[in-house]
């Protein structure tokens, strides 16, 4: 599995390099630079933002004031489950579990923190399922004859019945939960298996709130519509003035592309690839999609490099600390006074 991850990852910087020096390596490079340092922080920054309100979404499905960490800690755990995605593609258990246990290092029970992570995913998929039609909706008023409506169309219809059928597993499928944590265990941390029950009273907590479930469906919704600012932004930075509603259809149907093509590890290739095709529909030249796609790569590096770095360094210290041997303390025996306990 892994040989084929990897397999897959040089294959598709092999293609994105194709694609670079196919449509031109100077035409990218002069994008990127009318972007310029600016441009990568801002989009940076936004991105930030977002990730915080998904954050804050997670703390929301969690409890609120009610849970044992505050919205700082859920925000960070967010940072850590996207950074170890985008950052460390080979990894075999993926941001999610990282997440979950950067909460638990600050004080959150391994199954609130397991339980909490499942609901909160599968409600952004509800959300990112969302963004999608909305996309969809867009493609089809500013291109009605676009080949891809139907394709996204009957994708979103097969994803809604999965995802769907998911969220009744979680809410009785207390065995498959089992193997999952006992799976994410074997393969990283021991402390996030928690044992399917008391993960499944959690996540049965969580779904009984019903206004944190709507709630947190929306900040998730409202984020990803909210992170088409960020492409939006870099082209209007290369000079291209392009609207609001092309750039989310192409942001929507790009995340849609690299759904489907999830071997592919963090879409390497696949990303540019679609950039290029979905672009040109709205008149994006290939060299543009390309710096777009290349400028949105380096924001994932500039957050998730030192997100993982001061992760790594929070866990080192920890493990540390609980390795640390207790020391007794010595005592000094005091000398017996002469004739008490004396022997001749």
């Amino acid at each position: 599995m892994k040989r084929a991850a990897v397999l897959s990852v040089l294959g598709g910087l092999a293609l994105a390099t194709v694609l670079v020096l196919h449509f031109g390596v100077s035409e990218v490079v002069a994008a990127l630079r009318a972007a310029g340092l600016f441009g990568l922080l801002a989009i940076t920054a936004i991105h930030l933002a977002w990730m915080a309100v998904m954050g804050i979404a997670w703390w929301v499905i969690a409890g609120g004031s009610s849970a044992a960490a505050g919205p700082a800690v859920f925000v960070w755990g967010r940072v850590v489950r996207d950074s170890a995605s985008e950052v460390l593609p080979l990894s075999q258990v993926g941001g999610y579990v990282l997440g979950a246990r950067a909460v638990v290092l600050h004080g959150l029970s391994t199954a609130v923190s397991a339980a909490t992570t499942i609901v909160d995913i599968t409600l952004e998929v509800f959300g990112q399922l969302g963004y999608i039609a909305l996309g969809l909706v867009l493609l089809v008023e500013l291109r009605p004859g676009a080949r891809l409506v139907l394709p996204v169309l009957i994708g979103l219809g097969i994803a809604l019945v999965a995802v769907t059928g998911f969220v009744l597993t979680q809410r009785r499928g207390a065995k498959l939960l089992d193997r999952l944590t006992a799976r994410l265990a074997r393969d990283w941390l021991a402390a996030l298996s928690a044992g399917a029950g008391a993960v499944q009273a959690e996540i049965h907590k969580a779904y009984a709130r019903r206004g944190a479930v709507v709630l947190c469906f929306l900040l998730h919704l409202v984020a990803w519509i909210g992170t088409a600012t960020e492409a939006w932004l870099a082209l209007h930075l290369m000079g291209v003035p392009l609207g609001f509603g092309p750039v989310l259809v192409i942001e929507s149907l790009l995340y849609a592309i690299r759904s489907v093509a999830f071997a592919v590890p963090n879409a390497f290739g696949v990303q540019e690839g679609a950039y290029i095709m979905l672009g040109a529909g709205f008149g994006l030249t290939p060299d543009l999609a390309l710096a777009l796609s290349l400028l949105k790569r380096g924001r994932d590096l500039l957050i998730g490099i030192p997100a993982l770095l001061v992760w790594q360094f929070v866990e080192t210290r920890r493990f540390l600390q609980t390795k640390q041997p207790a020391v007794a303390p010595v005592v000094a025996e005091e000398p017996a006074e002469p004739g008490i306990g004396a022997t001749d």
